[in-house]
């Protein structure tokens, strides 16, 4: 299999969850071994930060890269999601904000975005991160994530909820783009009410709606239409799965196994894999 990049420039614009305020992206082609990286055009330095987990800065609610002086590109998991699925291994991501167009909460306006742009084939030959060992970590709630030796990446998933409109909800599809595309990519981002409540209350998500969000209040789901599709809310954390596993720098050959984990373990478990050269190899 052979690198990829785009076949064309593309902008994408939309506002950004929690300032907003309107967020314009240019992705470009990029060379052979360039991956993913973020450029702050608004920024005098045209800060570029590649997105590789040891550049993650923060992971409370999103994934968000940062550098050493405090420059930080947030919620570039569903993007991150998206180019992973479709094969694009090299690109730069022109950004005017440090925030991400939130869109419709999903990936689906991503990967129409990308397939618009077409992906080219390159000369060089891509390398796969290959999981050789398990590899694992639990919180202190007992939240546990692993990363396990496979032939290809897959994901299975579970979350628990006390609610019964979401309840215990599990993923554990095969990971095709076309599975991706019909089950995953379209699965929104999802809170409570009382939690919209108390981040508008604090100054944050002045770009949050309904058209970007599933919101639950009790048993009640706010959006017209309700879900999107069955279970959509575990199938949007294996869109964030995804798009923080694509920070490893490489497509991985290993299957990803989470209960009730998030941004944080998701992350964590990237250091504990890279962590000793024994658990992964690069072919």
């Amino acid at each position: 299999m052979q690198q990829h990049t785009l076949a064309q420039e593309i902008e994408i614009k939309g506002i950004g969850l929690h300032s907003g305020c309107e967020s314009v992206l240019t992705l470009k082609p990029a060379p052979e071994d360039f991956g993913i990286v973020f450029k702050r055009v608004d920024l005098p330095e045209q800060v570029e930060i590649q997105a590789l987990y040891h550049n993650v800065v923060d992971t409370r609610n999103c994934t968000c890269l940062g550098d050493d002086k405090g420059n930080i590109v947030s919620t570039i998991e569903h993007l991150m999601a998206a180019l992973s699925m479709l094969g694009v291994d090299n690109v730069l991501i022109e950004i005017n904000n440090q925030e991400m167009p939130i869109m419709d909460g999903s990936a689906l306006p991503f990967i129409t975005a990308l397939e618009y742009a077409g992906i080219k084939e390159q000369k060089s030959p891509r390398k796969i991160l290959k999981v050789l060992k398990k590899v694992e970590y639990t919180d202190d709630k007992g939240n546990r994530i692993e990363l396990l030796p496979a032939n290809d990446f897959g994901i299975e998933f579970m979350i628990e909820f006390p609610s019964q409109i979401v309840g215990r909800q599990k993923f554990n599809k095969p990971l095709t783009l076309s599975n991706f595309k019909t089950f995953v990519a379209p699965c929104r981002t999802f809170c409570e009410k009382y939690q919209v409540d108390y981040l508008k209350s604090i100054g944050l998500i002045k770009g949050g709606s309904l058209e970007n969000a599933v919101v639950l209040d009790g048993e009640t789901i706010l959006n017209e239409g309700g879900f999107r599709v069955e279970n959509e809310c575990v199938n949007h954390k294996v869109i964030d799965a995804i798009g923080d596993m694509y920070t490893s720098g490489f497509h991985i050959a290993g299957h990803l196994n989470a209960a009730k984990t998030g941004h944080f373990h998701n992350n964590e478990i990237l250091k504990i894999l890279f962590a000793d050269t024994a658990n992964y190899e690069i072919i």
